[in-house]
């Protein structure tokens, strides 16, 4: 039987923790998190929130791996970022209502 090597990782805001596993060849994303052993080191992870991906591409638990696959776990967002945006668009305007002109490029007297 063939074999494959995967790297799943797991990156909190101050660490990172990347597990290199030989799986049989046809092995799953969810069977490379099982096998790595992260459910059990971060009990935080939840595969019904967190989402899974393959190179930073989202991907399905059952999807097929391939060999020098990088399994990734991302972390539940805190904030919605279309709110994020808003807000910080809102605090934009805000600050540039003084109309001082400061910061604008190839200006000169």
């Amino acid at each position: 039987m063939s074999q494959i090597r995967v790297e799943v990782v797991y990156a909190l805001r101050h660490q990172r923790k990347v597990v290199s596993l030989v799986l049989p060849a046809g092995s799953t994303v969810q069977q490379a998190v099982e096998h790595s052993g992260l459910l059990e080191e971060f009990p935080e992870i939840d595969l019904d929130k967190n989402k899974l991906g393959i190179w930073n591409k989202l991907a399905k638990a059952d999807a097929v791996l391939r060999d020098k696959d990088r399994v990734e776990i991302y972390r539940p967002l805190i904030a919605d970022p279309k709110e994020v945006r808003r807000q910080r668009a809102s605090e934009g305007k805000a600050m540039k209502k003084g109309g001082s002109g400061a910061g604008e490029a190839g200006v000169d007297d």
